[in-house]
């Protein structure tokens, strides 16, 4: 149980702990320093054939630090978190920093340019109730597993889980920012089977949520993965041909991934994107903004502030289908003369690097239903594995799995194949649906793409 005094206390502490990693690198000899202090905790709950599979509990307290020296940087991270170990870091991150290479982009934030609110509750991402028992979380995954075995064909679920976390960081840095706030999951999931064998087919469906009451019943959860599984009966590898492929809202969000990826500050500024010549140009259909909003309530993304300090902010990647800019940390802004985009995110061990934060595309007016009719013939892709991806040119290939469609209507399930185009291409035919989950870090609809390549029989 985690009580309102309990949460402050926990972050007296980790605000104490990446203060004096801060004031132990600047006593080593860095010029600039940043640290993190992260408490987590969390439970998982396997559960098969009626009883229990497997438990796992996990809490822990790590701390990292970064340390600056005229133009290098060094990071380092450790679970003992005492005052020795503090001092031993500091020491060993200086040491790293001297001899690692110049890069003259390195620096904290300007003081002025800091966030001024360094908590998170207005975003509401930490659950206040009590945290979940561990029979509680069994109880939830035993029902979604007998919701998967009620239907007629399951001939077992391989595996079905409920999960919590709670997890509290803390950031300090040498130019006066010091904040942190706590967020939560829980995470609901069944993996189901239907016919043996060579026969067998397997999928899945899964849910997780910042606050437990926004989750779905674990029946609905149990129920969906045994539809999804017995869908899957049968499958056979499709024709070989140029058809029109319809990311389904479960993938769909990969699709826009690759687009993100390569507007990433990182890759613009290596000069190692598709996209790199394409400021200001359209890259999605007209009439198609993609959106990011760090600060949605209770979403998984949200944040108050970056891992550099800055405040986030909502944006438009892309207006109209005309990208806007790119994404952001103050590193890859001052390479390419630019501000940050508040988009840092780092590791303990890890130099902040650009990210997105509760993604957000523009639907359209058609139902999943009206997009396969006007498909005709081509491919429902609904679960995807391997991918072959050129990031200079944007050359695109991915294995697939999903349904056949003929005549506007799915005909029948289909795996072993791979769907292969141009991204750039790809992207600017995109259809939307009107189909987009809530609750995502990525809010996309399903996607209709024409004239790919399938590999198929």
């Amino acid at each position: 149980m985690t009580g309102e005094g309990e949460s402050a206390d926990r972050a007296a502490v980790l605000q104490g702990l990446a203060e004096a990693l801060v004031s132990a690198a600047r006593k080593a000899g860095a010029e600039q320093a940043d640290a993190l202090a992260m408490r987590g905790q969390s439970v998982s709950i396997d559960v098969r054939g009626g009883a229990l599979e497997h438990a796992d509990r996990a809490e822990g307290v790590e701390i990292g630090l970064r340390v600056l020296i005229g133009g290098r940087q060094a990071c380092v991270s450790a679970s003992d978190h005492s005052a020795a170990s503090i001092a031993e870091m500091a020491a060993r991150a200086v040491a790293m920093a001297r001899e690692a290479p110049v890069d003259d982009a390195l620096g904290l934030a300007e003081p002025d340019q800091l966030a001024q609110v360094r908590d998170a509750t207005a975003l509401q991402i930490g659950d206040d109730r009590p945290d979940p028992a561990p029979d509680a979380l069994q109880d939830l995954a035993l029902r979604a597993e007998a919701a998967a075995l009620a239907a007629k064909g399951i001939s077992q679920v391989e595996a079905a889980n409920a999960s919590f976390s709670r997890r509290h960081l803390w950031l300090a840095a040498s130019n006066g920012f010091s904040g942190g706030y706590g967020r939560t999951t829980h995470a609901i999931s069944a993996v189901a089977i239907t016919g043996e064998g060579l026969g067998m087919e397997r999928d899945y469906a899964a849910e997780s949520r910042v606050w437990a009451a926004d989750l779905p019943e674990p029946e609905d959860i149990g129920r969906l993965a045994a539809e999804r599984t017995l869908a899957r009966a049968g499958s056979r590898k499709p024709p070989t041909g140029a058809f029109p492929i319809l990311y389904d809202r479960r993938v769909s969000a990969s699709l826009i991934g690759h687009l993100l990826s390569a507007v990433n500050g990182s890759a613009i500024a290596r000069g190692a994107s598709w996209l790199r010549k394409a400021m200001g140009e359209p890259v999605l259909p007209v009439g198609m903004d993609l959106a990011e909003d760090p600060r949605r309530p209770r979403y998984p993304s949200s944040r108050p502030f970056d891992a550099e300090g800055l405040a986030t902010r909502p944006r438009r990647i892309v207006a109209d289908g005309v990208l806007q800019g790119w994404t952001l940390d103050l590193a890859t802004g001052r390479k390419l003369g630019l501000g940050s985009t508040a988009s840092a995110a780092r590791g303990l061990a890890s130099p902040p690097s650009p990210t997105n934060s509760n993604v957000i595309l523009t639907p359209g007016a058609a139902g999943f239903d009206e997009l396969l009719a006007g498909m005709g013939t081509g491919l429902v892709v609904t679960s995807m594995l391997g991918a072959s991806i050129n990031g200079t040119t944007g050359d695109y290939s991915r294995g697939a799995a999903g349904f056949w469609v003929e005549n506007g209507r799915i005909a029948y399930p289909v795996n072993e194949c791979t769907i292969a185009g141009n991204l750039r291409d790809m992207l600017l035919s995109l259809r939307a649906g009107n189909d987009a989950l809530p609750w995502r870090a990525a809010e996309v609809p399903s996607l209709l793409v024409e004239g790919m390549t399938v590999a198929g029989a």
